[in-house]
C-alpha cells in the first residue's frame, strides 16, 4: 500500500504597531490581509470562508471520483457565507454552503456528492468537531 504524502500546514500572521497582517505558510504562501470594507483582498473571515469553500469543492470532486461520475462533471462551485452571532462572543453562528455542480448528472447524484463532500472535507469536519485551542507564548 502506498503511503499518503503529508504537506506541511499552518500559517503565521505578523504585524507591527500599524499596518495590516502578513500571512506566511510553511510551503511559501504569502498573503496580505485587509480590514477596510472597500479594500480589495482577503480579511480573516474571507479566509475562513475560502478555506471551507475550497475544501468542500475539492471534496465534492473527490466524491465524484469515488462514485465514478467524475467524467460527467464540468465544474463545481461551493459558495460559503455566514452570519455573525448577535449575542455572546464574536463568532460566526451560522454558515451557509451553496453548491452549483455543472455536468451531466441528475439532482439525486448532485445531492449525494454534496453529502459525501460534507463527510470528506477536513475543514468542515474541524468546524463541526469544535476543536480545542492550545494557546502558548513562545519562549
Amino acid at each position: 500500500m502506498q503511503e499518503s504524502k503529508t504537506r506541511p500546514t499552518g500559517a503565521t500572521a505578523s504585524l507591527g504597531r500599524t499596518g495590516f497582517p502578513h500571512i506566511l505558510t510553511p510551503t511559501g504562501g504569502r498573503l496580505d490581509i485587509v480590514t477596510g470594507q472597500s479594500q480589495p483582498g482577503f480579511n480573516p473571515l474571507d479566509l475562513l470562508y475560502a478555506s471551507l469553500a475550497s475544501c468542500m469543492a475539492m471534496s465534492a470532486r473527490i466524491a465524484a471520483h469515488r462514485m465514478g461520475v467524475h467524467a460527467n462533471i464540468h465544474e463545481i462551485h461551493a459558495k460559503v457565507s455566514g452570519e455573525k452571532a448577535t449575542e455572546g462572543p464574536s463568532r460566526i453562528a451560522r454558515i451557509e454552503i451553496v453548491f452549483t455542480i455543472e455536468g451531466d448528472i441528475d439532482a439525486t447524484m448532485k445531492l449525494a456528492l454534496v453529502h459525501a463532500a460534507e463527510e470528506i472535507c477536513t475543514v468542515g469536519n474541524t468546524f463541526a468537531g469544535n476543536p480545542t485551542f492550545d494557546l502558548r507564548i513562545a519562549t
